[in-house]
């Protein structure tokens, strides 16, 4: 971790979550986006005594927070950490020995650990390395694709990733700040360029004029929207009967893919294409029980801003299958 950095987290909707996964003691879990670890460290104390808790988390710096937090907490005996992408998520459990687990939740998005650590290149209040990997080891940075990709295709993902008006406009002050031969290193720089892009008008209104920008480079650095669904489709099949899904989302572009999800693995036929007839009888493993997704009260609001835009869906794998027409 960064020199003097504390590791603290606020988890959001965390009773809500809890009442919705049915924590039970001896009940086996996976926290597939472990992060600062404060839903973790609610469901070890609602397994103990006996139950696991598998913690999966791909930024190796929080993980080895939160596996200190937790374990100097005395949950060492039931958590297993587990450095890894969500993705893979079936595979991780087996790996493990864990063929069904009592449920899995999905806190999306980039963790307070990331957010407050400047040196991330998280955030646009801070000057620091354009990075928002949050996997330190592996893939392209920020910078690198501020500073190689096409203009065209920088503009796609600041406009489809960040809902940004004004993404065509910024990505041609970053085609032009390249073709000077300067190259964008640093969250200040990148910001700079953003305020001078977006009319002063626009730059009153809405917040930060970075905050789309960002949020939109940090999507595409970590394939965050292209891991849900597939991720989501390995969670239902992983659950036991009368097992929980819990997925909390903080924009609307996790909301609808999660969302849309849950439908498909509700109802209709979810067989794999090229089967001769179908095999699930148009009943999907899950049954969603959040008609509209939780959402924080006022008081959490309150207490922690990053809470204001979440929501909450909660499913459950059928207990039993319907039987297939005709038989």
């Amino acid at each position: 971790m960064g020199d003097g950095m504390e590791f603290s987290h606020s988890p959001v909707l965390l009773k809500e979550t809890l009442a919705g996964l049915k924590v039970f003691p001896g009940g086996t879990y996976i926290d597939a986006t472990l992060g600062g670890g404060g839903h973790a460290g609610a469901i070890l104390q609602g397994i103990s005594p006996g139950g696991t808790l598998i913690g999966i988390d791909r930024d190796g710096e929080a993980l080895e927070a939160a596996r200190q937090n937790l374990e100097g907490r005395g949950f060492a005996a039931d958590f297993i950490p587990v450095w890894d992408n969500f993705a893979n998520l079936q595979g991780i459990a087996a790996g493990l020995g864990f063929g069904q687990v009592d449920g899995i939740l999905f806190d999306l998005g980039v963790s307070s650990y990331q957010l407050d650590n400047p040196d991330r290149g998280f955030t646009y209040q801070q000057d620091a390395p354009l990075d928002m990997r949050m996997d330190q080891a592996r893939g392209a940075t920020a910078a690198d694709l501020v500073n190689t990709l096409p203009e065209r295709e920088l503009a796609r993902i600041i406009k489809d990733y960040g809902e940004e008006r004004w993404a065509r406009r910024i990505a041609g002050f970053i085609g032009a700040r390249r073709q000077a031969g300067g190259r964008i290193e640093t969250t200040k720089e990148l910001v700079d360029l953003i305020k001078a892009a977006v009319p002063a008008r626009a730059r009153r209104e809405g917040g930060h004029p970075a905050r789309r920008t960002f949020q939109a480079l940090r999507i595409a650095v970590n394939e965050e929207l292209d891991i849900i669904t597939p991720a989501l489709f390995q969670a239902a099949q992983l659950l036991a009967p009368g097992g929980r899904l819990a997925v909390i989302t903080f924009h609307s572009l996790e909301d609808r893919l999660v969302k849309k999800a849950l439908i498909r693995l509700q109802g209709g036929c979810t067989c794999p294409p090229g089967l001769p007839e179908c095999a699930c009888s148009g009943q999907g493993p899950l049954r969603v029980i959040t008609r509209r997704p939780v959402t924080p009260a006022g008081d959490e609001v309150e207490k922690n801003n990053r809470a204001r835009s979440a929501k909450l869906r909660i499913a459950e794998k059928r207990q039993v299958l319907k039987e297939r027409m005709g038989e």
